[in-house]
């Protein structure tokens, strides 16, 4: 009896292709069009996969994913602001909404209907007659007013603000995390503006969210242990122009800067166990307590 001729290895995925190169992990034939370049020799597509599937994904200190280094959220606002700007200019049909209102020598740029519909305003009466404002149950206008702006300068000075912040801010702490800090600071400045500010006031722009992140940025770096210097000279010009230019909400900018505090504090000294639950349950005992005062403010405007 003779012995059968060997057999030759086939790839386990073409079996009309012969190979002698095998998968190092599973030991299954592989040919050229299957091989994976590993750490060693080759490895087949399955069990590439299997690899990538039992990888724990990147998280930053504070939690967030790693795909916050892209500064996808920090784009997206931008663009929504930018958006809203233009809407704006749109509905104003020939105003002075993109500049000669009033503001830094009057290139600020003047109200528009989107701007009347959507600025933080307690209680006022319309030129028609109509009663508008938060108190009135409009409380859409404190989240709509951080994405308004009135003309392109006070534009362009809150989204280059924007930029340079939120990309730093958006890698260390994560898209969501993020983006939670930047609307509560914002939510919280436009509450300000509203409990504080006179009812018939109208306040608008993206810098109640702004001065959230200064403030966080400072907070998170101090718990990173990293040099705060240059961010407090920046911090405070911006307080001096907050008092010293006409027309600027001071509420509202020391509003955002409270809340974005409060909020970076939760974000960064919430415990490794159950993180981000405490985070979650931080940022909603904000929201809850900012809630709470526009409640009393309405009923003191209504009384």
């Amino acid at each position: 009896m003779s012995d059968s001729p060997p057999t030759t290895p086939v790839c386990y995925r073409h079996p009309d292709r012969e190979t002698y190169v095998r998968c190092t992990r599973c030991d299954r034939p592989i040919c050229p069009d299957c091989m994976r370049d590993a750490s060693v020799g080759h490895q087949c597509p399955e069990c590439v996969a299997e690899g990538r599937r039992s990888v724990r994904p990147t998280r930053t200190a504070f939690g967030g994913g790693a795909v916050g280094r892209r500064g996808y959220v920090t784009t997206a606002l931008i663009a929504l602001n930018v958006v809203m700007m233009l809407l704006s200019i749109a509905s104003d049909r020939g105003g002075d909404s993109a500049a000669g209102g009033s503001g830094f020598g009057g290139l600020m740029g003047g109200s528009t209907p989107l701007t009347e519909w959507g600025a933080v305003i307690g209680l006022a009466r319309f030129p028609d007659f109509s009663v508008h404002g938060v108190a009135e149950g409009e409380w859409y206008r404190l989240l709509t007013a951080m994405f308004l702006h009135y003309g392109v300068v006070h534009l362009l000075l809150n989204m280059w603000a924007l930029w340079v912040l939120g990309r730093s801010l958006e890698a260390t702490l994560g898209p969501l995390r993020f983006l939670g800090l930047y609307l509560v600071a914002g939510f919280g400045g436009n509450v300000a503006a509203y409990v504080f500010s006179a009812s018939n006031a109208a306040t608008a722009g993206a810098s109640t969210a702004i001065f959230g992140m200064f403030a966080g940025i400072f907070v998170i770096m101090r718990r990173l242990g990293r040099d705060t210097s240059q961010v407090i000279p920046i911090l405070v010009i911006n307080l001096v122009f907050t008092f010293a230019v006409p027309g600027i909400s001071i509420a509202g900018h020391l509003g955002g800067l409270v809340t974005g505090a409060a909020m970076a504090l939760i974000l960064a000294y919430a415990p490794r166990a159950n993180r981000s639950l405490v985070q979650l349950a931080g940022g909603a005992l904000i929201v809850v307590a900012l809630t709470g005062l526009v409640l009393v403010r309405s009923a003191a405007l209504l009384g």
